[in-house]
């Protein structure tokens, strides 16, 4: 289901409202501190909404804002220092709150088919988790042993 550029837009606002809120009640960080990150994260998340729309590749929103993201956070980008230091106000989690809310909302409609194969869900949900925790784990035990951190 395609989204209008008016929900896409309705929903980043409602989304940096969030984030904004989650910052500074489970972090402390004022709004206003928080407004410039919130504001570049908003513009990148635009910013790959806006080229998937436009660009005919089967990628995800999402690999469109990370290499957006990348871009603007990269030694050779003009608004590097800014694009680091305004998102690195914004508490990790802080965003995930949203996420977890959307997800929770769109599940929401299909609880009679999660009921029906809920357990296999969760065996399968379980052994992603794991198997992801592991290979990340391992892949940053093995770069930070090259690079001789650790």
């Amino acid at each position: 289901m395609k989204m209008s550029a008016k929900e896409v837009i309705f929903t980043l606002i409602i989304t940096g409202l969030g984030i904004l809120l989650a910052n500074f009640i489970g972090f402390h960080v004022a709004f206003i501190d928080s407004l410039p990150g919130v504001g570049v994260l908003l513009a990148i998340a635009l910013a790959g909404a806006g080229l998937k729309a436009i660009i005919p590749l089967k990628l995800p929103t999402v690999a469109y804002c990370s290499i957006i993201g990348l871009l603007l956070a990269c030694p050779f980008s003009p608004v590097r220092d800014f694009v680091i230091s305004a998102a690195g106000k914004i508490n990790f989690t802080a965003p995930l709150t949203m996420v977890g809310a959307y997800a929770g909302m769109s599940i929401s409609n299909q609880l009679k088919t999660f009921v029906k194969t809920g357990w296999r869900y969760i065996i399968v949900a379980i052994l992603v988790m794991t198997g992801t925790f592991l290979a990340s784990a391992l892949i940053g035990q093995i770069v930070l042993k090259i690079m001789g951190t650790i």
